[in-house]
Order: structure tokens, then sequence, then C-alpha cells
């Protein structure tokens, strides 16, 4: 380089060098902020008979990230997870504590059962920790705290449209059977409520234990009283499979009773083992393997290329990539905002400053909608509860497989209908 040349670059640097000095500063921190990972504190159940719960989770996050090359919003994510082993609410609190005080945790995610969720709204509202329901389906969870948001659904946002479709049917007389805790009882009074309000009668409703596995003596007491229907709703698992199963032992069907339910009954992961002994069972739910979306089909062919063509998702494994996908589109909105600002000011102190926060996040997940492997949904920018489609589905054999038709209506925009019966 000739003498001339370089005197002049260096004059050039000399005047601009304040400029460039900008640009790479402000460069350099916005990597960094991008590359910063999002800290995700996971509260589920990996032990005990609702192990799969936790890790249903797991695959449904698993397969966003997949399609999105392991990142969320450009961003490494840093996954801090506690196994709380079912419903226990103390637990829960401790660990949520332990997430947020020493994990750090940017956004809490997980919890499968509502009385976990309940126990953590106090922590994470004064930690202002956005926290995501995966499962947790008891009405009036999220009013606990303005950083609560649900990804799942509500009992009664299921069990109400059941009602409303059976009385249209023409049966006018059933019977609930429920699980005795909390969700059972938002299943029963739904039912109820929506079921006399459209002018059906209830004969009866029996609460069964969370452990009861012998249904001899409900369906004996069923079967005396003669019913039209019977209404159930148990947690999927165990229960409905053996309730099911002694269903038909007892040749229910034959004396004359319908039997209706809500998609928990029938949850994807366990109708294969249940098989036959759920033919023909009309269930209300928010979510089928065999949901016909473009959208659906990539997430069950992405699913099943990492777990096997033999395990499905269920519910559970939608919710969390919905979570996920939610997350995704606010942190997008908040680092766009950021970047718009920070190349406004051209100032690389607010870059360094300005990392995501809990209430940012918690005003950009707020009405967000967007379609999921279920269907179109939405978060409700007041409750911060979902509003979705519920879906009337038979259980059939299509191609050897054991599946949930959505095959008899579905009900739009169905939001949780609280203490009033539900009206589409």
């Amino acid at each position: 380089m000739n003498n001339a040349l370089f005197k002049l670059l260096r004059r050039g640097l000399q005047r601009s060098g304040w400029v460039l000095l900008v640009l790479f500063s402000w460069c350099v921190s916005a990597v960094a902020l991008a590359q910063e990972p999002v800290r995700i504190g996971v509260l589920a159940t990996y032990s005990g008979p609702y192990a799969d719960y936790g890790r249903q989770f797991d695959a449904g996050m698993q397969v966003f990230l997949q399609q999105h090359d392991n990142l969320l919003a450009g961003r490494e994510v840093a996954f801090f997870t506690r196994d709380v082993g079912g419903a226990n609410p103390s637990q829960a609190r401790r660990y949520a504590q332990e997430l947020i005080a020493r994990d750090k945790i940017d956004v809490l995610v997980g919890l499968d059962f509502s009385p976990n969720a309940a126990a953590i709204g106090p922590l994470v509202n004064q930690a202002q920790v956005p926290t995501l329901i995966m499962n947790a389906a008891s009405s009036g969870l999220t009013s606990a705290s303005p950083y609560l948001f649900r990804y799942s659904f509500t009992i009664q946002q299921v069990s109400a449209p059941m009602a409303h479709w059976m009385a249209e049917q023409g049966i006018d007389s059933a019977m609930t059977v429920v699980a005795d805790y909390a969700s059972g009882y938002d299943a029963e009074q739904s039912f109820t409520r929506t079921f006399e309000h459209q002018g059906g009668r209830i004969v009866d409703s029996l609460r069964v234990p969370l452990d009861a596995m012998d249904f001899s003596s409900y369906l004996r007491r069923i079967a005396e009283a003669q019913p039209q229907a019977v209404f159930f709703f148990f947690p999927s698992g165990q229960m409905p499979t053996a309730f099911l199963k002694a269903w038909q032992a007892r040749g229910m069907d034959e004396a004359g009773i319908r039997l209706f339910a809500t998609g928990e009954a029938t949850d994807d992961t366990y109708l294969p083992q249940i098989g036959a002994d759920a033919r023909g069972l009309m269930t209300s739910h928010h979510y089928s393997v065999v949901h016909p979306s473009d959208l659906n089909q990539r997430f069950v062919a992405d699913y099943q290329s990492v777990y096997g063509d033999e395990v499905r998702p269920s519910y559970f494994a939608v919710a969390a990539y919905d979570a996920l996908s939610a997350l995704n589109q606010a942190i997008e909105q908040i680092d766009n905002a950021i970047a718009s600002k920070n190349a406004e000011r051209a100032n690389t102190q607010s870059a360094q400053a300005e990392k995501i926060s809990g209430p940012a996040l918690q005003q950009a997940l707020l009405g967000m909608e967007f379609e999921s492997p279920r269907g179109p949904i939405r978060i409700d920018e007041q409750t911060r509860d979902i509003v979705q489609t519920v879906y009337i589905r038979e259980v059939r054999q299509e191609d050897g497989q054991w599946v949930n038709v959505e095959c008899c209506g579905a009900y739009a925009e169905v939001a949780d209908p609280g203490d009033a019966p539900f009206e589409p």
C-alpha cells in the first residue's frame, strides 16, 4: 500500500472511527444478547404411575426445538428439570423456589397436577416469572397470578360441550361418575349444570377414589338406576383403562346404557392398550393424534421420527409444543423491539441493559393466538386462559389402529364456562 493511500485511509478512519466503534459495539452486544440462553424450569411428574406426563412434556418441547434448530427465537435453551412425583403441592412449591432463587430461570413450565399449579402462584407472582401451565386443568388456576398462563385446557371446558351434545342427541337422563378430587368435581358440576340447563335430568352422581381399580360396586349402582347414559371423568392412565374393561365385562352396553366421557378416557398414549374395550366410545376433547390438519401431520411425523412409529403424542405433548411456540413468538417480539430501540439510540449501554424481563414476557404472551396441531388457539387477554375448539370424537379402528376420530361435531372458540351453563 503506498503512503498517500495509507494516509487517506487513516484520515477517513479517524473521522468515522466513532461510528464504526458504535456499530461494532452494538453488533457485539446484540449478538451476545441473542446468544444468551433462555433458562426454562420444568416442574413435572417423571416417576410413579403418572411418569408418562413428564415424558410427554419433554417430547413435545423436543419436537418444537428440533423443528427450530434447537433454538428458541434464535437463542439456546437451558432446561432445569424437577420431578414433583405427582400431586405434591409442598414439593412443587419447594422446587419452584429453588428454580427461581438458585437457577435463575426466566420462565417456568410443566405443572401436570392442579394442586401443584395452585401452590406456586404466590411465588411466581412475587418473582415475576411467567409460568406456562401445560396440563393442570382445574378452573380458576390462572387467577392466582397475572404471571400464570394456561396452554392445555380446563376440565369444565371439555365436559360442558359433551353435556350440550348429549342433550342434542335426545338423551334426557344421565349419571355422572368422576374421580374424587378437584378436577373430578369440575367435570361433575360443569356437566350437570349444562345438562340440566338443556332439560336433562341427573339420576345420581358417583365419586370414586383416585386409587380405585375395582369398579364393581359402582357398576352395580348404575345398573340398578338404569339411566339412559353415563358420563365419566378419570385422569388419563390406569383408572379409565380399568373402568372401560369392567364396563365391557359386565355387559353394560347390552343393558342399553350408553357411555360418554372426556378425552382423558381415551388418551392417545393409552388407547392402543385399551383397544376394543373403548370401541364406539364418544368423548369430548381438544386434541386427537388423527386431527386432520397439515400442521398436526407434521407434528406427529416429527414426533415419531424421534420416538418411534409405535409411540404417539398425547395432549400433554401438544400443550408443551404450543407453550414453546408461544415463548418463541413472545421472545422474538421482545428482541425485535429491543433491536429497534437500540438502532434508534445507537447506544451500547441500552443493548447491554435491556434483557428479557418477566414483565416484558408476560405482556408479550397476553392475547396471543396461533394455529396449533390441535387447531386454532388463543390466550384470553384478561384471564390468561386458553380458548380453543372442543371436538366430539368416536373411538374407531382405522388402518389397524384404535384412534379418536373427530366425527360428530366441533364447538369453536370454547372458553372455560365458569359457573354458567355452556352455550355455544
